[in-house]
């Protein structure tokens, strides 16, 4: 693929075409959560949407914080119950990871710019729950490039707290995917994701030693909504030294 990449490349060269240039980023941000009952457990599944200007590929994506309500019982949630370390995913893959500690998945898009083209990348996601780091509720980001280059990637998160009307902050720095030289990394400009039991499926030992699967109960939301509805942010940094800001609500769940 990556011969295929020089030779097209070179060739656009060759012709005068056009170069592809970073233009200032809008970010879009979608949140829902599933079930919605208030006192009960919740998958959340959140994504974003990020666009340059006039069409033209955004500038890499280097970190987001994504901020979330205040009373979310991700403590109590029942998910994690093992972490996964970061060398044996980079090295093993998902397989080397504790079954009950993954924690979620989707799935991302990432555009890489070729000539006057664009070439899409599709990649899969996986979520996992990762050793404390520094006090703090850590995670793991697995994401593996389907087409039309193979490769994978680890990138880690931090769960911290946030100031109100929001509880907490998911931190997380994405790695430049290098693409060929003098050429612009690769962007990513869509991904979707889940935290919660949604399609999980645990083990636990019973007392004959064999091992029962269940699923976890899942984020517990507050048994009362704000007014307005669960509010969500996010901060989007790019490489070229600029951000985006989003947010979005999800409504209150009408009283039985």
């Amino acid at each position: 693929m990556h011969r295929i990449l020089a030779v097209g490349i070179t060739a656009c060269m060759w012709a005068g075409l056009p170069c592809m240039c970073w233009a200032n980023q809008t970010a879009k941000l979608d949140v829902k959560l599933t079930p919605e009952r208030l006192g009960a457990g919740t998958t959340i599944v959140f994504g974003f949407q990020i666009a340059g200007s006039s069409g033209e590929v955004p500038s890499p994506l280097t970190e987001i914080d994504l901020r979330y309500p205040a009373n979310l019982g991700i403590g109590t949630s029942g998910l994690g119950l093992e972490s996964c370390r970061r060398a044996r995913l980079e090295a093993l893959g998902p397989d080397g990871c504790p079954t009950d500690s993954q924690m979620g998945y989707g799935s991302a898009l990432v555009e890489v710019p070729f000539g006057p083209d664009i070439i899409h990348e599709t990649a899969t996601t996986r979520t996992f729950s990762a050793p404390v780091s520094n006090g703090h509720l850590a995670l793991l980001f697995y994401a593996d490039g389907e087409s039309p280059i193979d490769a994978q990637l680890v990138f880690p998160a931090t769960i911290a707290t946030a100031p109100a009307p929001f509880g907490g902050s998911l931190n997380t720095s994405l790695p430049l995917v290098p693409t060929l030289p003098e050429t612009p990394d690769a962007a990513v400009v869509q991904l979707s994701s889940t935290i919660g039991p949604l399609h999980l499926t645990y083990y636990e030992q019973v007392r004959n030693k064999q091992r029962v699967a269940y699923t976890p109960k899942g984020i517990v939301l507050p048994r009362s909504c704000p007014r307005g509805g669960f509010p969500f942010a996010a901060t989007f940094s790019f490489e070229d030294g600029t951000r985006a800001n989003a947010a979005t609500r999800v409504a209150c769940p009408h009283a039985r």
